[in-house]
C-alpha cells in the first residue's frame, strides 16, 4: 500500500496517514483481515516518528478500522456493512449540500440541477 502524506500539508501527518488508510478500506485496497505494516516499518518508510504513526494507529483502532493483536500486529477490522453505507450517505449528502449551494448562487433552479443529477448519475 502506497502512503501519500504531504510534509507541507496544514494536516497533521497523522491524519493524513488515518485518511489514507480509510480510503484503501472503504475502496476496498484493504480488504477485512489484511495487515498493516508494522508501526516501525511504516515510521521508517515514511520518514516519521514511531509516535505519529502510533496515534494514527490507536484513533483508527478507537473508530473501529483496525484491530491491534499484541505481538502480531495491526489488522482491517471487519465492519458492519450498514455502517460502512451510512458514512457514505453522509458524505453523498455534504457534497449535495455543497452543489445545492453553488447552484443557488448561480441561479441553477433545481429542475437544472437535477437534470444534472440524473445525466451524470446514467453515465
Amino acid at each position: 500500500m502506497n502512503f501519500i502524506i504531504s510534509n507541507s500539508s496544514e494536516v497533521p501527518i497523522y491524519e493524513q496517514i488515518k485518511k489514507e488508510i480509510k480510503r484503501a478500506i472503504n475502496s476496498n485496497e484493504l480488504k477485512e483481515n489484511s495487515m498493516l505494516p508494522s508501526i516501525r516499518t511504516l515510521a521508517k518508510d515514511l520518514r516519521i516518528s514511531i509516535l505519529t504513526v502510533k496515534k494514527a494507529y490507536d484513533e483508527l483502532e478507537q473508530e473501529g478500522y483496525l484491530n491491534t493483536v499484541q505481538g502480531k500486529g495491526s489488522f482491517v477490522k471487519a465492519r458492519n456493512k450498514e455502517l460502512i453505507k451510512e458514512e457514505q450517505i453522509k458524505k453523498i449528502e455534504e457534497k449535495i449540500g455543497e452543489s445545492i449551494q453553488i447552484a443557488k448562487a448561480v441561479d441553477i433552479s433545481k429542475q437544472q440541477l437535477m437534470e444534472l443529477v440524473d445525466y451524470l448519475y446514467e453515465e
